[in-house]
């Protein structure tokens, strides 16, 4: 058996979403709550595979972990941590299972985690935070596939990012909340998860300062405590279904939502010729006839984020003209072409670039998602081609987007989720 999204395309989708919290800064709280002595309640916790899966590494290191999917309510209490050791079967399923280190080394003085998984994006080495971890005072090997590290005590120091790296900075941020003395981070990554991390940190007492700049300064404390925090929107996910009004010709409304730290994206779609509103508190996109072509360059925050790269590219395959994409992030990035192709998509991808001709319209085919992110676009494209797609590879897709079919079809699209043996779906 396996599961399959059946999607009937062509239908323009209009309504609105609540934005559901964001994946990428609701997985290193979660793992941040390792170093509270006392209670961590979560709000609008994304109920996500990958959520489940860090949930219970926790459990497994001795984490107490309550989690009401309904509510997106989590409880989390590390009171009675019972190893250190992260368990391999589990962190190899993602990669920001890694972000359990920094907060075992600071709170345990000692911490093995297995070299992180996850979608096959390339060589993600986890040498920055092992240096980060170094500068600290830590004692840091790597042997069997295990990264090691143990320590007296962390002391503060002064660490530069070679270049910008999104797990290395929130690692090094966690470990130096309780270094003694202060912690300077230079060259960090500046992503809203990060931001978001960090004053969650601050509601467990920690001092940092110059939280979303490029340089962080953190003084040591001996102890965190329990807090409550809420969990910022997932610009991710509002963005692909952002993205599904332009490639559908609809009409939908993000809300609970900063369009600010979006704004890479809503200003490529205003260029694109696109209806773009931002409110206070919302986001609207209206689609509109001919989508203009664009050249776009993936890159750290603000910059425009590797994370829209398939999703934009399926809109843009529907453009008037000849679009461009340079990928500067991970070197993998590009599986989902060939599957875009299936759909009647004209790309030609070459080293760091995809070139993209617009055509007419997509035609609906089987095809599967070999990542989160191309999953999404694999759902865009098949919400706007003609006739019938069939999505394999919905497990990654469940990593990262909270009950995606519920979603669109309040938005009018017409998707189901099938499990079917493997043989009869692929003679559809």
């Amino acid at each position: 058996m396996g599961s399959r999204l059946i999607i009937q395309g062509g239908v323009p989708l209009r309504g609105t979403l609540e934005a559901s919290g964001a994946k990428n800064a609701c997985l290193p709280i979660m793992a941040a709550s390792i170093l509270a002595q006392g209670e961590v309640e979560l709000d609008r916790v994304p109920d996500i595979s990958d959520v489940r899966v860090m949930a219970q590494i926790l459990r497994q290191i001795g984490v107490q972990v309550d989690f009401d999917p309904l509510a997106g309510r989590m409880l989390l209490d590390s009171s009675q941590l019972k190893t250190t050791r992260a368990p391999e079967e589990l962190v190899r399923r993602m990669n920001a299972s890694f972000d359990v280190m920094g907060p075992l080394l600071a709170r345990c003085g000692e911490g093995e985690v297995s070299m992180p998984g996850g979608c096959r994006l390339g060589p993600r080495p986890v040498n920055f935070h092992i240096e980060a971890f170094r500068k600290l005072g830590a004692e840091v090997k790597v042997e069997g596939g295990f990264v090691k590290a143990k320590s007296t005590g962390l002391v503060g120091g002064h660490i530069l990012f070679p270049a910008v790296s999104v797990g290395a900075t929130k690692n090094a941020m966690m470990a130096a909340t309780m270094a003694k003395g202060t912690t300077i981070l230079e060259g960090c990554a500046r992503e809203p998860e990060i931001s978001d991390l960090a004053h969650f940190l601050i509601k467990m007492g920690a001092k940092i300062e110059g939280i979303g700049t490029q340089t962080l300064r953190i003084e040591g404390v001996p102890r965190l405590h329990g807090a409550k925090h809420s969990v910022i929107a997932d610009r991710i996910e509002g963005c692909t279904y952002l993205l599904g009004a332009v490639v559908t010709g609809g009409d939908i409304t993000i809300s609970n939502f900063k369009g600010a730290y979006s704004a890479a994206l809503l200003e490529q779609l205003q260029a694109a010729g696109q209806e773009v509103e931002v409110g206070s508190d919302y986001v609207r996109v209206r689609g509109h006839r001919p989508i203009l072509p664009l050249e776009i360059t993936t890159a750290p925050y603000p910059g425009f984020p590797t994370d829209l790269h398939p999703q934009v590219v399926t809109m843009l395959t529907l453009a008037q003209g000849v679009s461009a994409l340079a990928e500067t992030i991970f070197d993998s990035r590009f599986m989902y072409v060939m599957e875009l192709v299936r759909l009647g998509a004209d790309l030609l991808a070459s080293g760091k670039y995809v070139r993209i001709r617009g055509v007419d319209h997509l035609v609906g085919a089987p095809v599967d998602a070999p990542d989160i992110r191309a999953g999404g676009a694999l759902v865009l494209a098949g919400l706007a081609a003609q006739g019938e797609t069939v999505i394999r590879g919905v497990k990654y897709i469940d990593r990262g987007y909270q009950n995606l079919e519920a979603k669109l079809r309040s938005l009018g699209a017409k998707i189901e989720r099938v499990e079917r043996p493997l043989q009869e779906l692929d003679q559809i």
